[in-house]
């Protein structure tokens, strides 16, 4: 990686809780985001509009080319396979 880590809390609120997932909305407009309720740790049972935070750094593009395995593979998934 080129550049050094800066890294930033992130802040949001639940929006939605469902079986396997949870969806944030980030605060200060800055989208919105669904994980895997393994991803989430808590001490309390998850209701909307609970307020979260976590730690994230920028993602930077390493490679210039695509990886033709995950394109494949996305493609393959989505039925446009040629």
């Amino acid at each position: 990686m080129k550049y050094g880590d800066k890294i930033i809390e992130m802040q949001g609120i639940i929006t939605e809780v469902q079986d396997g997932a949870v969806a944030i909305d980030l605060k200060g407009r800055l989208g919105y985001i669904k994980i895997p309720l393994r991803m989430l740790i808590t001490d309390y049972p998850l209701k909307v509009g609970q307020e979260v935070a976590f730690k994230m750094s920028f993602i930077e593009v390493i490679n210039e080319e695509p990886n033709l395995k995950y394109v494949k593979n996305i493609e393959r998934k989505e039925g446009r396979q040629e």
